[in-house]
C-alpha cells in the first residue's frame, strides 16, 4: 500500500479516526509520517487529524507572506502544533486560513450557538406579555371593554402559567 502524501513509498503508519461516525484511513510512510509529526504526538496537527491530511496546508498557502502574528507572534506553525491560535489578533491576521480550515469543518463560519432552556422560556414570556400589554392598551384607548378584559385574563393566566413553570425544576 502506497503512501497517501507522497504516493511513492510504502505505508509502514495507519491511521484510522473515526468523525460523526464516519471512518477515515490514513496511510503514510515513514519520513511523511515523521514530517507530520506522527511520531511526537504533541507536534501532530490538530488541523491535519480534524480535517484530514493536508487540509491544514490550505492555511498556509492563504497567508504566506506574513506568517507570524504582530501582536503575539504566533505563528502558522504554532497553529498546526496545537490546533489553537495565540490570541484574538489571530483570528484576524489568520482569517483567509481560518475562515477555510472553518468552512471545511463546520456549516459555516458564524457561530449561532443555542440558548439555555429558561433563557428561552423567559424570551418567550417577556415577548407574549409585551404583545399582549400593547394589545391591552389599544383596547382600552378604543373603548373596547370587553375584549380589554379577556386580554387582562390572558396576562394573568400567563403570569400565573410562567411562575408555575419557573416553580418546577
Amino acid at each position: 500500500m502506497l503512501c497517501d502524501i507522497c504516493k511513492e513509498k510504502e505505508a509502514t503508519v495507519h491511521l484510522t479516526q473515526m468523525v460523526e461516525g464516519k471512518t477515515k484511513k490514513i496511510d503514510l510512510c515513514e519520513s511523511c509520517s515523521k514530517a507530520k509529526g506522527v511520531d511526537d504526538p504533541a507536534g501532530f496537527s490538530l488541523a491535519d487529524l480534524l480535517l484530514g491530511l493536508g487540509a491544514s496546508q490550505e492555511m498556509e498557502e492563504a497567508d504566506t507572506a506574513n506568517t507570524k502574528c504582530p501582536q503575539c507572534g504566533f505563528s502558522q506553525a504554532d497553529f498546526k502544533k496545537t490546533g489553537r491560535l495565540g490570541c484574538p489578533e489571530c483570528y484576524e491576521h489568520f482569517e483567509e486560513g481560518v475562515e477555510g480550515l472553518l468552512k471545511t469543518m463546520h456549516k459555516g463560519t458564524r457561530h449561532t450557538g443555542k440558548a439555555p432552556a429558561v433563557w428561552q422560556q423567559t424570551k418567550d414570556y417577556v415577548d407574549q406579555m409585551h404583545e399582549l400589554q400593547t394589545l391591552l392598551d389599544k383596547a382600552i384607548a378604543k373603548e373596547d371593554y370587553e375584549k380589554a378584559a379577556e386580554l387582562r385574563d390572558k396576562i394573568a393566566n400567563l403570569k400565573t402559567e410562567y411562575a408555575a413553570a419557573a416553580k418546577t425544576p
